[in-house]
């Protein structure tokens, strides 16, 4: 079974965003860049499947610059084989990202697509459920549990009211949620081995997917700072403070 999972090159975590002076985007200069933490869980999950003998290989497909390449060798240091990268300096919108990776599909012709729910840049929770529909793939999101067996996909998914239980014929679409699972870190030995995993490198433009984009960014600005907090000695005080706020 071949399982292909698309990561996503996004500013660490744990920089601090800065938006431009001009507010035309957030500053990606000489800023630290890493694997999207929601793939880097999909792609731990694939990972295991493979080593619990239900996968036999994982791909990772990346969509951006050359520099995806990095992103790619870590994915390739937790365990994966090989690696895609759709080269482009455009920023892909989620439908372009979506039609590109079904043409990927299509010409990986994968069991399984297991993606992060979601890209902490964007935040737009769109890809995978565009991508299913596209294909015409079943899916499942949100995953916090994952079975693969006998041509079908058992997902366990959380809801408002609880846990959702899903079962899946393969092919399908699965992403990734946070409980899923917790990703391993990189040995030196296999972050050694990575270095000689086949990276394949193509112009996304190959693709035939219009990727201009419809999507207009008009302004990026901070949040607005928050006031100060005080401390109250009594119930009564805070709710005295809550009136004068017009809380209350």
């Amino acid at each position: 079974m071949k399982v292909l999972v698309p990561v996503k090159r996004v500013i660490d975590y744990n920089v601090k965003v800065r938006v431009k002076a001009d507010q035309t985007g957030v500053d990606l200069a000489n800023v630290k860049m890493a694997m999207n933490p929601f793939c880097e869980i999909a792609v731990e999950e694939a990972v295991r499947l493979k080593e619990r003998g239900v996968a036999t290989e994982v791909v990772v497909v990346s969509i951006g610059p050359l520099q995806a390449q990095d992103t790619l060798r870590t994915a390739l240091a937790l365990g994966a084989d090989r690696g895609l990268v759709l080269q482009t300096d455009s920023d892909v919108q989620p439908l372009e990202t979506a039609k590109l990776l079904k043409a990927v599909v299509e010409a990986e012709k994968p069991d399984l697509v297991l993606m992060g729910k979601q890209a902490i840049d964007g935040d737009n929770n769109a890809v995978g459920q565009m991508l299913a529909a596209l294909l015409g793939w079943p899916q499942a999101t949100y995953a916090s549990k994952l079975v693969v067996e006998g041509g079908k996909a058992l997902v366990t998914r959380e809801v408002d009211g609880g846990l959702q239980t899903l079962e899946l014929d393969l092919p399908a679409v699965v992403t990734a949620d946070l409980r899923l699972n917790e990703p391993r870190y990189a040995s030196l030995p296999n972050i050694m081995k990575a270095k000689k995993k086949p990276i394949e490198i193509k112009p996304a433009a190959d693709f035939g997917v219009d990727i201009a984009g419809r999507l207009t960014v008009l302004k990026v600005t901070e949040p607005p700072k928050r006031a100060a907090g005080i401390k109250v000695e009594t119930a009564a005080d805070l709710v005295a403070h809550l009136k004068t706020a017009g809380v209350l």
